[in-house]
């Protein structure tokens, strides 16, 4: 007798592939939701930029609730995911994006991945000093209080001029990124003394082997900075400086006049007679020596021409009213030289003619260097 056939089992078969075709299902939905979320702009291509600013040790979570407050994702958890998959965890940057219409989740990510800031910049002209400074920060969205805060911070040029009180003449005249995050002032201030002591370091042998200290080189530079902007001239102006130092001749420059007014808040854009009689140890017209620190942020030449200043005798030095001067050793050379170019304005007069055995007084003359 023959045993009847097994039932085959179509049941279960059914049942599996059912559960295949579920999980395929989900599968998709997950993935073109996945898609939705990640590959999809959540803004128009011609919608303004928006603004992403990302702090230092802000975590993924943090950057992912930042993005959702401003309406670039719809869960923070998405864009978690979406670093994750892509292993891109502790490779996101801090800094100020600039969001533009038009991007999906991945490209944002991939801008956050990159560090594709915004790039503010700020340049710092030679000469300049931390007020100005202060100003040409503000341009950029840096509150001026919070950059003077940090350069009236000495240390980070403790070890080179112990006597500074504050980064005046360190915070080196050159062109920095700078952001807008929180600690933007102490970073562009680090970064700006760290070029000066780049720059100065290979004159520093130079400078301890002579008979002036950092200070005093960078004091002595930031009046150099301010008496001339031609190049060529400036080892032949620092010149003049050292030459009057060692005779103990007052420097009588008009900077350090207009620095004495400034810090007395009494400068209005013009120097006049009777401010030159300003009590103030910045005033070389009345206090013999250097000031009593620098007055501006010189620049690599003028650095390089105090260390190194021309080998003239020259004591006196005019401006010929179009950027140059006209040097002089004597007093009697510079007065007929300040006859043609301040008084004659160019026409020369006679040819002055000293009584015998006539010098300049070793100490302070009757006209100022310039």
């Amino acid at each position: 007798m023959e045993r009847p056939a097994s039932p085959r089992p179509e049941p279960r078969r059914r049942r599996g592939r059912g559960a295949l075709l579920l999980l395929a299902a989900l599968a998709a939905a997950a993935w073109l939701a996945w898609r939705h979320e990640t590959g999809r702009p959540l803004r128009a291509a011609n919608a303004p930029p928006l603004v992403l600013v990302v702090p230092p040790g802000s975590s993924v979570r943090d950057i992912g609730v930042q993005l959702q407050g401003i309406g670039l994702v719809r869960h923070p958890a998405v864009f978690q995911a979406l670093v994750v998959v892509r292993g891109d965890e502790g490779r996101l940057r801090a800094g100020e994006y600039a969001i533009p219409g038009g991007l999906d989740l991945g490209q944002i990510e991939d801008k956050l991945a990159r560090g594709d800031v915004i790039r503010h910049v700020v340049t710092f002209p030679e000469g300049t000093n931390l007020e100005e400074m202060a100003r040409i920060v503000a341009g950029q969205g840096i509150a001026p209080a919070e950059f003077l805060a940090a350069a009236r911070d000495p240390a980070p040029i403790r070890e080179l001029d112990p006597a500074a009180t504050d980064l005046e003449g360190y915070v080196f005249p050159d062109t920095y990124d700078v952001s807008r995050l929180p600690g933007a002032s102490a970073a562009l201030v680090g970064r700006a003394v760290r070029r000066f002591r780049a720059v100065i370091g290979p004159d520093l042998p130079a400078i301890k082997a002579g008979t002036m200290s950092v200070r005093e080189v960078v004091t002595l530079a930031s009046l150099v900075e301010l008496e001339t902007a031609r190049p060529e001239e400036r080892p032949r102006v620092a010149a003049v400086f050292r030459n009057r130092l060692d005779k103990r001749m007052l420097l009588q420059t008009d900077p350090t006049v207009i620095y004495a007014l400034r810090k007395a808040g009494k400068y209005d854009g013009n120097i006049r007679k009777e401010d030159l009689d300003i009590d103030s140890p910045y005033n070389t017209y009345r206090y013999a020596g250097l000031p009593p620190g620098p007055i501006a942020s010189p620049g690599r030449a003028s650095l390089q021409a105090v260390v190194h200043p021309a080998a003239v005798p020259d004591l006196y030095f005019v401006s010929r009213n179009d950027g140059s001067h006209e040097f002089s050793r004597t007093l009697a050379e510079h007065q007929r030289w300040v006859n043609v170019y301040q008084r004659h304005r160019g026409t020369p007069p006679p040819s002055p003619t000293p009584s015998p055995g006539a010098s300049p007084s070793p100490r302070a003359p009757s006209v100022p260097p310039r």
